[in-house]
């Protein structure tokens, strides 16, 4: 699985990989916009949008990039919090001072293996934030938009069955989402003082009380 295996040339494209790979797209940078939207209905003033990212992989280049350019577009003023290491990640909280009025955290392995200590400065600025997938609201963030991962891994499976039987990898085309989730913790908006709007609470796939 990629976030955008065409973006970082993984693949020549998602209809005919080549080479000998396959696999399923994420979409992650697609999926940009949406959650942007997603937070401004949570938070309907917001202007201000710090982004956490891990600028030394390339895949999450390419979602900050994505992220900042919705950003533009509804008329936020962007921070980036640029780390790449895991040292780095309790300056970049201290280095935002109460500037932001919302947080977008580009998740990759290093932020991944600091999800207890990225969402603890997150509650401790008191900053609604939105990740990719719902372990790290059930860990105690705000909200998730998504993909379905355990979706994504069975339809992994099924390639791997095709593999097996004798198909090329390369003509296997890349997969994309078909089932994407909201996900929100209602604790923690309670947490940090926020009230989640009843329009948003009815179309979420899962509210964590």
């Amino acid at each position: 699985m990629s976030s955008d295996p065409v973006g970082t040339g993984l693949v020549a494209s998602l209809a005919r990989p080549g080479g000998n790979v396959t696999g399923l797209s994420l979409q992650q940078s697609d999926l940009a916009g949406k959650r942007l939207e997603l937070l401004r209905e949570v938070i309907p003033k917001l202007r201000r949008l710090a982004i956490l990212a891990n600028v030394g992989y390339p895949e999450a280049v390419l979602e900050t990039r994505e992220v900042q350019t919705a950003a533009s577009k509804l008329g936020f003023e962007v921070t980036l919090l640029a780390i790449q290491r895991a040292e780095e990640i309790a300056p970049a909280f201290e280095s935002l001072k109460g500037q932001a009025d919302a947080l977008y955290v580009v998740v990759d392995a290093l932020v991944a293996a600091n999800r207890t200590r990225t969402i603890t400065f997150a509650l401790g600025a008191r900053l609604p934030t939105i990740f990719n997938n719902s372990n790290f609201v059930q860990a105690g963030a705000l909200m998730s938009y998504g993909p379905d991962f355990s979706d994504l891994f069975r339809r992994d499976a099924e390639l791997v069955d095709k593999i097996l039987r004798g198909t090329k990898p390369g003509d296997i085309p890349v997969e994309q989402p078909t089932k994407f989730d909201l996900v929100i913790n209602l604790t923690t908006a309670k947490a940090i003082g926020l009230t989640i709007p009843d329009s948003l609470l009815l179309r979420a796939d899962k509210v964590i009380e």
